[in-house]
C-alpha cells in the first residue's frame, strides 16, 4: 500500500510514476484528488481554529471568573472546540477513503524499471547455458509426460476437472526429489526452512496485496462453528503465510535481513488466463512451489534483490538448465512489486522460454499494510521495513524444463545429476518403448 500521506501531498508526482503502468491505473487516483483537498483544508482549519482556542484560553486565564468578558471566552472555546473536532472528523473520514482507494492502487515502479506495456518490451539481462542441440523432433512435456507413464492429465481430470494432473511412479519422485534438492540448497544460502497453513485468513492476503483486488483468483473455503461463520483462503503462494510472519510485529534492526524459504503447495483458479498456457503444467489449479521471502533494512533492499535472484538462478545452474533473466518493464510488472526480474527457462518441446520464477522487491507496500516494522536503535522509533520474495522454483516448471531439456532420441528423459541421490535413478524410460 502507498503511503496516504505521500500521495496526498505528492499526487501529481504519484500519478506520472503510476501512468508508467498504464493510464488507467493513473486515473484510478483521480477520486483521491478531491479528498486529499478535503484532507488538507480541515488540517489547515482545524490548526487555524486551535492556535484561536489557546490564545482565547489565555486570555480567559487573565479575566475575572464572573465577568461577562470571562464568560464570553468560555463560549468561545466551547466553539472553537467544537469546530475542531468536526474538522477532525472531516479529516479522519478523508484519510480513511483515500486508504480504502488505496487498497486497490498498485506499487509504484523503481525510477530503474525500464518503460513499457507488456512482456513484449522486458528486457533481457543475461542468459546462462545454451540451447540444448537435439537431431530429432523435441516432443512438448504433455506428449512426453504420458508416454514416460509419470503424469496423468485424464484421470486428474476425472477427479477434479481440467487443469490438474496427477503425478504417477518417478515422476511423484521427481517432483519429490526437486522440492527436497531446493530446500536443501537454500539452507546453504542461509534461509531458514518454515512448513506454514496453507490456509490463511483475509487479513494475510491483504497484507500482501492479493486482497481486495485479485479475490476472483483466489479459492475460498467457509467454516462453521456453533458461535461464528469464517472464511480461510487456499494460499496462492507461500509468499503470503511467510510474509505475514511478522505482521504487526516490530523487528530489531540486529536480526535482519530475515530469509525464510518454504515449501507448499499453491492455489491458483487462474482467472483471466484466457486460454493461455492452459495445456500441461504450466498453468495449473494447484501446484507445488518453493518461495524465498526476505526482510530488511529499506538501505539494503536493492542489494537483497540482486542476492535473491542469484539463489533463484543457481537453482537451474546446478540443474543444468537452460534460462535467461528478463527485468519487467513498469506495464507488466505484478501489483504490489517495485521492482521484478523473471527467470525464464527454455522449453524446447514449444521452442520459447517460459517463466519460472518472479524475485520481486516490494519496498516497503506490503509492509504498511501488514504492519511489519524495524527498530533502527533503541533511541529510535519503528520504522517500515522491505520485503522480497521470489519463487525457487516453481516445481511443476521445472519438471516441464527437465522433460524437455533432456529428453532424448529413444523417448527418455535423463535425470540431472544433483538430483539422481534424491530420485534413486538416472533416466526415466517410456512405458511402451
Amino acid at each position: 500500500m502507498l503511503d496516504l500521506r505521500f500521495v496526498a501531498d505528492h499526487l501529481d508526482e504519484v500519478r506520472l510514476a503510476l501512468s508508467r503502468r498504464n493510464p488507467e491505473t493513473a486515473a484510478a487516483l483521480d477520486p483521491v484528488r478531491e479528498l486529499a483537498s478535503a484532507r488538507r483544508n480541515a488540517i489547515v482549519a482545524a490548526e487555524a481554529r486551535a492556535a484561536r482556542r489557546n490564545a482565547a484560553n489565555q486570555e480567559m486565564a487573565k479575566l475575572p471568573k464572573g465577568s461577562a468578558e470571562f464568560a464570553q471566552r468560555r463560549d468561545e472555546l466551547k466553539a472553537l472546540s467544537v469546530e475542531v473536532k468536526e474538522l477532525e472528523r472531516v479529516r479522519n473520514e478523508a484519510e480513511a477513503r483515500i486508504a480504502e482507494l488505496l487498497l486497490a492502487i498498485p506499487n509504484m515502479p523503481d525510477p530503474s524499471v525500464p518503460d513499457g506495456a507488456s512482456s513484449a518490451d522486458n528486457p533481457v539481462i543475461r542468459t546462462w547455458g545454451e540451447k540444448a542441440s537435439m537431431s530429432f523432433a523435441p516432443k512438448a512435456h504433455w506428449d512426453l509426460g504420458p508416454d514416460l507413464g509419470i503424469i496423468d492429465f485424464e484421470r486428474a481430470s476425472k477427479l477434479s476437472g481440467p487443469r490438474f494432473a496427477v503425478m504417477m511412479g518417478q515422476g511423484a519422485r521427481l517432483e519429490r526429489a526437486l522440492i527436497s534438492f531446493m530446500l536443501d540448497l537454500h539452507r546453504e544460502h542461509g534461509y531458514l526452512e518454515v512448513l506454514p497453513p496453507f490456509l490463511v485468513k483475509d487479513s494475510a492476503l491483504r497484507g500482501t496485496g492479493q486482497l481486495p483486488k485479485f479475490e476472483e483468483d483466489l479459492f475460498k473455503t467457509r467454516k462453521s462453528d456453533p458461535e461464528r461463520t469464517f472464511d480461510l483462503y487456499l494460499i496462492p503462494t507461500a509468499e503470503v503465510p511467510v510474509t505475514n510472519l511478522h505482521a504487526d510485529e516490530v523487528i530489531d534492526a540486529s536480526a535482519l535481513p530475515i530469509a525464510y524459504c518454504a515449501y507448499t503447495p499453491c492455489f491458483r483458479s487462474e482467472a483471466g488466463s484466457y486460454g493461455k498456457d492452459t495445456r500441461g503444467l504450466i498453468r495449473q489449479h494447484q501446484f507445488d512451489k518453493v518461495e524465498l521471502v526476505r526482510f530488511c533494512a529499506p538501505s539494503d533492499s536493492p542489494a537483497q534483490l540482486e542476492l535473491l535472484t542469484s539463489h533463484a538462478e543457481e537453482v537451474l545452474k546446478r540443474l543444468g538448465l537452460h534460462y535467461r533473466v528478463v527485468e519487467l518493464c513498469a506495464g507488466d510488472l505484478g501489483f504490489s512489486a517495485c521492482k521484478t526480474y523473471d527467470l525464464e527457462v527454455w522449453c524446447p518441446g514449444v521452442a520459447a522460454y517460459r517463466e519460472i520464477s518472479s524475485c520481486s522487491s516490494f519496498v516497503d507496500f506490503q509492509a504498511r499494510r501488514a504492519s511489519i516494522r524495524f527498530r533502527p536503535d533503541k533511541t529510535q522509533k519503528p520504522q517500515l521495513l522491505h520485503t522480497l520474495n521470489g519463487s525457487a522454483l516453481a516445481v511443476g516448471r521445472t519438471v516441464v524444463a527437465i522433460l524437455e531439456q533432456f529428453q532424448q532420441a529413444d523417448g527418455s528423459v535423463v535425470i540431472p545429476e544433483p538430483l539422481r541421490p534424491y530420485c534413486g535413478f538416472d533416466v526415466i524410460r517410456p512405458v511402451n518403448p
